[in-house]
């Protein structure tokens, strides 16, 4: 895949991008087992009992890209290939979710999720890729987004007072076909929510992040360095990507508050 002038403008000022439909159907139909396996298994569970209390619960037996779809949707080239034009042929995989949302799954409140503490600049850039399998529709939580408040230096947690209230100048996604993915500036201001009548069709969601080259990342899992080996072992970079799994990027793990 190759983006626009137009597309890769489009994000550097409004902070994100729409690409419906972009999974191929055979991709997606692969991914969804591989999500019930994860949640109803109790690998997700797992993976964050992992993350809250790496003292007692070590390192995960699995991880969501060694099942064989989400390895796949992780390095996919066309992605891969959009996301260097986005920030440059540099770039680290950061992490990834994978989850089988509830249609009574409480909103999101307004936040960004920018991996910088202190909060002090925008000057690399970091994205996360989010993978709605089933689309979004009336009987799915949506998405909405803070156009442009990827530029403005601010922490997470900035606007959360506001919930997932409506705010000036949002745009909200709310209708999408099967496979598509919306790639977001990780600094965008973003809520999901919650359509005001409880729907009945469970969201399937996945989401992966990178971060470009040249700022020592903060990393958000205490396994990374595992995490980061598993994936040099299955070769998922192609041999294309050689920094995509490369532990410089990051800095040591710490804990938060």
């Amino acid at each position: 895949m190759t983006l626009s002038t137009s597309d890769v403008e489009r994000f550097a000022e409004h902070g994100y991008l729409v690409l419906p439909g972009f999974l191929p159907e055979a991709l997606v139909s692969r991914l969804k087992p591989e999500v019930d396996k994860w949640v109803d298994g109790g690998h997700r569970a797992k993976t964050i009992a992992c993350c809250v209390d790496p003292e007692t619960h070590g390192v995960p037996p699995l991880l969501e890209f060694e099942q064989d779809a989400h390895g796949e949707l992780l390095a996919n080239p066309s992605l891969l290939e959009a996301l260097a034009q986005l920030m440059g042929p540099s770039f680290a995989f950061h992490h990834m979710h994978s989850d089988r949302q509830a249609p009574t799954l409480p909103g999101k409140p307004w936040h960004h999720d920018y991996e910088q503490s202190p909060q002090v600049d925008r000057a690399f850039t970091m994205v996360h890729t989010l993978h709605y399998l089933d689309g979004l529709g009336e009987d799915t939580a949506s998405l909405a987004v803070l156009p442009g408040s990827h530029r403005q230096v601010s922490e997470k947690t900035a606007y959360e007072d506001h919930d997932c209230a409506s705010l000036p100048g949002e745009v909200v996604v709310d209708r999408l076909p099967k496979g598509s993915t919306i790639i977001v500036h990780s600094a965008l201001f973003h809520a999901r929510r919650p359509r005001p009548v409880v729907g009945r069709t469970p969201r399937y969601f996945v989401d992966a992040s990178y971060c470009q080259a040249g700022a020592a990342w903060p990393q958000v899992k205490p396994f990374w360095r595992n995490m980061l080996h598993r994936a040099r072992a299955l070769g998922l970079d192609g041999g294309r990507w050689p920094d995509l799994f490369a532990e410089h990027h990051f800095s040591e793990y710490v804990k938060a508050a």
